[in-house]
């Protein structure tokens, strides 16, 4: 019997779509490592591996772009609106191209996180096709109103087509998808003991005076670092390989460790408003402060979920660029709701993907 084949298409935006549905991925592969996976993305295969441990086919392709960005918070609309208006006049050949990879190696089942054309890919070559995410771009682009009106109905006409959504928490309503199933939060977790970080990267301050700063993929320039000096017996943590070398600076340069492998050995996680980066964080239960975005739509159900759910500190943009960092001595607030949230969001999609293969004979037995 042929090895059941999953294509998984991850929208082209910072790393944040990519880490959650490796999370997903690694979760279905270890459960069943007779699945093969292929992924299909720009990200990098490094990241991929990060979260994936077995073998994966990585196809690099790129059928959306997200937002064009030059930092995590600066958005060029212009230059997002010529990309888009590209993808739409070459959907068509875009579409045909992927269905002719997707019928030569026998695909049985496509989940998308969430690029808008992977249904059509789906109808070209008779498979369903299934999505997993908090928001659809059509909210993100209908929110800018103009030209992108038409694009957003154009996207929400594709995501119309999709099979099955898994919507993740902190969402928007996505009224677009037909068949919604919610399941609880995804995301890796830590793979190093706290004393094995500790020595290696010389981290001696107390937990409560170690801070992680990050902000995705595609970092953030005008991080204050100066701020830190204010801290000489704290720790910060980062992956940004530009911040300047000050003596309480931790600087992760080895691509095998990402932000989820601190976060249990710090008081809090200081990040942009984003999913992968607020769901890591409530998995652990690791305070979160956030700047809000005003010009993202998915900021405010994001801002939203964190309150109702995690310990918090929603800080203003002044307080973080301009400001003294006092929010550091401050106590997080409390999450607004006393009921926990759903963290089984791999094992769900997972759990789904394989029933689905078992249901079609694709898998001759069942998993335990």
């Amino acid at each position: 019997m042929e090895r059941p084949i999953l294509y998984l298409a991850i929208t082209n935006h910072g790393f944040g779509h990519a880490t959650r549905m490796a999370s997903v991925a690694a979760t279905i592969q270890k459960l069943c490592p007779e699945i093969l996976l292929i992924l299909v993305t720009t990200a990098p295969r490094w990241l991929l591996e990060c979260y994936i441990e077995g073998d994966f086919i990585y196809r690099p392709r790129a059928f959306d772009l997200g937002v064009v960005q030059t930092d995590s918070l600066t958005m060029d609309k212009v230059a997002t609106l010529e990309k888009l208006l590209d993808i739409k006049k070459h959907q068509n050949s875009l579409i045909a191209s992927e269905v002719n990879f997707i019928r030569q190696n026998r695909v049985n089942l496509i989940l998308a996180d969430i690029p808008f054309l992977a249904p059509g890919f789906a109808k070209g070559a008779n498979i369903p096709c299934w999505m997993m995410s908090n928001f659809g771009w059509d909210f993100i682009y209908r929110d800018w109103g103009g030209e992108f009106t038409t694009v957003a109905d154009w996207i929400s006409d594709w995501y119309s087509k999709c099979d099955r959504l898994f919507r993740l928490p902190f969402h928007e309503p996505m009224p677009a998808f037909n068949n919604i199933t919610d399941v609880g939060l995804t995301g890796g977790s830590p793979r190093h003991s706290a004393d094995d970080l500790r020595s290696l990267w010389g981290i001696t301050a107390p937990v409560e005076k170690t801070i992680l700063l990050t902000f995705g993929g595609l970092g953030l320039q005008q991080i204050p670092y100066d701020n830190l000096r204010r801290f000489p017996d704290w720790q910060f943590i980062v992956f940004d390989q530009s911040a300047p070398d000050l003596p309480n600076l931790v600087k992760i340069n080895d691509r095998k460790y990402r932000p989820v492998d601190f976060m249990s050995i710090c008081e809090r996680v200081v990040s942009k408003p984003g999913y992968s980066t607020f769901s890591e964080a409530a998995l652990l239960g690791v305070p979160i402060v956030t700047i809000p975005r005003e010009d993202f739509a998915e900021a405010t159900f994001l801002i939203e979920g964190i309150t109702n759910y995690n310990q918090h500190q929603i800080i203003t943009p002044s307080e973080f660029f301009q400001g003294t960092w006092d929010f550091l001595h401050k106590l997080p607030q409390l999450p607004k709701q006393s009921e926990p949230i759903a963290k089984d969001g791999n094992e769900a999609i997972a759990h789904a993907v394989i029933n689905y293969f078992e249901s079609n004979k694709v898998l001759e037995n069942n998993i335990n």
